[in-house]
């Protein structure tokens, strides 16, 4: 993306002590501190001097880290090079920082993969976090490019990002992971090279093509690479030294330093305006581990409605206490009473909530903001069919009587859950399968959201 200042990319001299003339080279980090009210809070560093090996054992060692480059499955290609080769140094020779991002990347990377995986991209370039902030969310360069994928305002706009008073979508890491995927897709189908791909995330594409031409026409990086600017020239040798780095640690022995926070989590649709404290009391939660998992909210504040529900991400929870959980963060405006999430949550008392069908509405749409099944809306509105009118009012919760009913049906509720498939639900129970399912549920195709409830017939 275009950014007028490289973001988390500083220049630093790199003294050559068996040569004469001394190599600029470009070097990023942003330390990571300590899990706690700070956490992720930003600082910038600067890499340290490359240390350089003895001549006589360059050739060996060149070989051994080429051949380890080439056994690495990927679609990048990741050229070796004495460019290459330096970034090697200084990253293994960083290893209580290498150790961080392995153990951050547990949890942001199958993120990354997922949305990359969406638009058709090699799985490699989620590396690019690591150089772009560190796998910090909260990253801010000088430049003001923001969030993990350091995107700046502008471009963040054009690939719909949202930033506005309560969030900040720059700094989320599923949606700004779409975001990037899409522009780095753009990037490739326009210059036809995934390492100048990249270069263009850096710099832009306008002015990775303006290289390309003066480099005589050719889409090769390393044929480019002296036209573009100073800190993209080494973007891209660092971009493959992190990918050497994060992929050979254990020869290096780099340790995996754990993330400080639960990697494994539920995102829970949230329908209100409320603060994340809020939750945090009500549901026992620990508030820092909150923040860190819920970044965008730049005031600490989900302002969902129920039109635009907004995602929460809480540590990974059983089913049952899921759906606790979504009754509770989704009840009543005005307060929250404080329930113990992992000791047994008190169901919440029934209460009726009602919805005015707008024009261009219908059951299927209904049921998706809510997260509720069409089946109950009609169950609960005495609907003989899917058939409504603007104007009409439905209730969105079962009365007293219906409620009854429920308890004593022959089916049991399941809350979907990030991941979740049908089929993957079907195998849960016995007997059960992804027709029935479908059929219970009025659903016509496979498709679900985390959230939505599933009637499962009882075994």
């Amino acid at each position: 993306m275009i950014k007028s200042i490289a973001s988390f990319i500083f220049l630093v001299f790199i003294q050559c002590t068996f040569a004469q003339a001394s190599d600029k080279r470009a070097a990023n980090s942003i330390l990571i501190g300590h899990i706690g009210p700070n956490y992720f809070k930003t600082s910038q560093d600067t890499l340290p001097k490359v240390i350089f090996v003895d001549n006589s054992l360059v050739s060996f060692q060149n070989g051994i880290y080429k051949n380890r480059l080439d056994s690495i499955r990927k679609d990048v290609d990741l050229s070796y090079n004495a460019h290459v080769q330096k970034y090697i140094d200084t990253y293994i020779n960083r290893k209580e920082h290498i150790g961080k991002m392995l153990g951050l990347s547990e949890y942001y990377f199958p993120i990354f993969e997922k949305a990359l995986k969406e638009i058709g991209l090699p799985d490699e370039l989620k590396y690019i976090t690591v150089i772009e902030s560190s796998l910090n969310p909260n990253a801010v360069s000088r430049s003001g490019a923001v969030g993990p994928w350091q995107f700046m305002y502008t471009t963040a706009k054009g690939y719909g990002l949202t930033m506005d008073t309560y969030t900040d979508e720059r700094k989320d890491p599923q949606k700004a992971s779409l975001a990037a995927a899409h522009y780095l897709n753009d990037a490739y189908k326009s210059i036809g090279d995934w390492l100048l791909a990249i270069a263009a995330f850096n710099c832009g594409t306008g002015a990775v093509t303006r290289a390309i031409a003066k480099s005589g026409g050719v889409a090769d990086f390393w044929k480019v690479r002296p036209f573009l600017p100073v800190q993209t020239q080494n973007y891209v040798p660092a971009f493959i030294a992190t990918v050497y780095a994060m992929n050979y640690h254990k020869i290096h022995e780099i340790a995996v330093k754990p993330a400080g926070f639960n990697t494994l989590t539920d995102i829970v649709p949230v329908n209100r305006r409320i603060s994340i404290s809020s939750i945090a009391k009500a549901a026992e939660l620990d508030i820092n581990e909150l923040l860190i998992l819920n970044p965008s909210y730049k005031k600490q504040i989900i302002n969902g409605t129920n039109l635009v529900p907004m995602p929460l991400v809480i540590p990974s929870v059983t089913n049952a206490a899921y759906s606790s959980l979504y009754d509770l963060f989704n009840g009543k405006a005005d307060e929250v009473t404080p329930v113990p999430v992992l000791s047994g949550l008190k169901e919440p008392a029934t209460r009726a909530i009602v919805h005015k069908v707008k024009t261009g509405q219908n059951l299927n749409s209904i049921a998706d903001l809510y997260g509720v099944e069409v089946q109950d809306l009609k169950v609960w509105n005495n609907l003989k069919n899917t058939s409504i009118v603007p104007g009409q009012t439905l209730r969105l919760s079962p009365s007293k009587k219906s409620e009854t009913v429920k308890k004593e049906s022959s089916y049991v509720h399941y809350i979907v859950k990030v991941g979740d498939t049908l089929s993957g639900i079907a195998e849960k129970f016995k007997g059960l399968t992804v027709s029935k399912i479908k059929a219970l549920n009025g659903l016509s195709n496979s498709a679900i959201s985390p959230g939505m409830r599933l009637k499962i017939n009882k075994s």
